[in-house]
């Protein structure tokens, strides 16, 4: 699916009140690394991680943040940190697999009582206006195949499926492509 120019939409709840009051979604910031880490690492736990060797990764916000912008979610009038991913500007650090020049992004996490907010939309929609502002065709990203609300945030924001990319990263082990053309 191809997003004309312009019509990339503010979130909405059910009710139709904009996602996103009541939080802001901006770079993130160094003394908020560790809890950042912390999130994504929960998030992913939850949702059914079970690659041990992954979890150092997703807690080094730190290491990612020196090379490629890492965005948080913050409630406003609290700080409270709600969510987080990172952005991938094109090919270079933390680009994975085949994705050609487009952006990407990666470990997507929201903290499990700030779920049902908007957060984890408000977050991609941060990258795609990062990746329109910056030029590139299209935003690309991995997940895994038991990662189901991840899939419907994906698709329901017009993400489509790219099997032919997908990736097999250890026996029995995949991540699935998922891409939306600008």
């Amino acid at each position: 699916m191809t997003i004309p120019d312009g019509e990339i939409s503010p979130p909405t709840h059910p009710g139709g009140e904009p996602a996103g009051s009541g939080f802001v979604v901006r770079e993130a910031r160094p003394e908020e690394y560790e809890a950042l880490g912390r999130i994504t690492a929960e998030a992913y736990r939850l949702a059914g991680e079970t690659e041990e060797g992954y979890f150092p990764e997703l807690l080094d916000v730190a290491e990612r943040a020196r090379q490629v912008p890492v965005l948080a979610a913050v409630e406003e009038g609290t700080g409270r940190l709600l969510g987080t991913t990172t952005y991938v500007p094109g090919p270079g650090p933390y680009h994975e697999g085949d994705f050609g020049v487009v952006a990407s992004m990666r470990m997507l996490a929201v903290a499990p009582e700030a779920q049902g907010r908007g957060v984890g939309r408000a977050l991609v929609l941060a990258c795609l206006e990062r990746t329109r502002a910056a030029g590139r065709t299209g935003l690309a990203l991995y997940t895994r195949p038991f990662m189901t609300v991840a899939h419907r945030l994906y698709e329901s924001m017009g993400f489509e499926r790219v099997p032919a990319l997908d990736w097999e990263f250890d026996p029995g082990e995949w991540l699935w492509a998922y891409r939306i053309d600008l």
